[in-house]
């Protein structure tokens, strides 16, 4: 398979594919493709369709097969901001934000990541539940906004607002801790609680979370009819 990234800030990701070669993808997440690519839905079991649910995919997947000669099909990103292609493979698991998922070779297998302390992720938002990715392949993951990336050395700490952790190599421990202060709690504006993800390994962080946007938002949305 060869790709190219184009058209930022609304990214889409095309993929020439091999006679036979395959993709799975997000239900809804094609944009466009040659008459050749073959589409086939399915949810791959019940446990892993639920485990899809809980980390923000739908329950169900499209597999792309390019049939009876090269193919091309492409991807685009749901909100404005990057697509990030990550090389996985069986030492180098990644997780990443729930929702993140666009598209992978078949070698790629998701699973849910809970966040380790679960009392406090319940209340973190969306750090309590993320997504990873193992195995063996290439996966196309969607980040909000522009990223920005940082090597962590062993025992390294960032503390990040729990909605502008993109991802992380899973070499890194991710907690939750509370911020300091009941004023600065409840007048400080940026919530109770912040992710803390601790090295050694890659963090990228997201400038645009989508909770961010929908934040800024909802003052200026209609509230009901009058």
């Amino acid at each position: 398979m060869q790709y190219k990234i184009v058209g930022e800030p609304m990214p889409a990701v095309v993929c020439e594919l091999e006679d036979g070669e395959s993709l799975l993808t997000e239900k809804g997440s094609m944009s466009w493709m040659s008459p050749n690519m073959v589409m086939n839905t399915g949810a791959g079991g019940v446990g892993k369709a639920f485990g899809r649910r809980l980390s923000g995919d739908s329950m169900f997947q499209n597999i792309y097969t390019a049939e009876n000669g090269k193919g091309m099909i492409a991807f685009a990103s749901s909100f404005p901001g990057s697509i990030r292609a990550i090389q996985i493979t069986p030492d180098h698991p990644v997780i990443a934000q729930k929702g993140a998922f666009l598209a992978s070779e078949m070698g790629v297998e998701l699973s849910i990541h809970f966040q380790k302390k679960g009392v406090s992720g319940f209340f973190s938002g969306e750090g309590f539940i993320m997504q990873k990715f193992s195995g063996n392949g290439m996966v196309f993951l969607e980040i909000d906004g522009s990223v920005v990336e940082y090597e962590l050395a062993a025992g390294q700490r960032l503390v990040i607002d729990s909605g502008n952790l993109a991802m992380m190599d899973a070499t890194c421990t991710l907690d939750i801790q509370s911020v300091k202060g009941i004023k600065n709690k409840l007048f400080g504006g940026e919530g109770f609680f912040n992710s803390v993800v601790t090295g050694p390994g890659k963090v990228s962080v997201q400038t645009m979370p989508v909770s961010g946007v929908a934040s800024a938002l909802r003052p200026f949305m209609p509230t009901g009819s009058k």
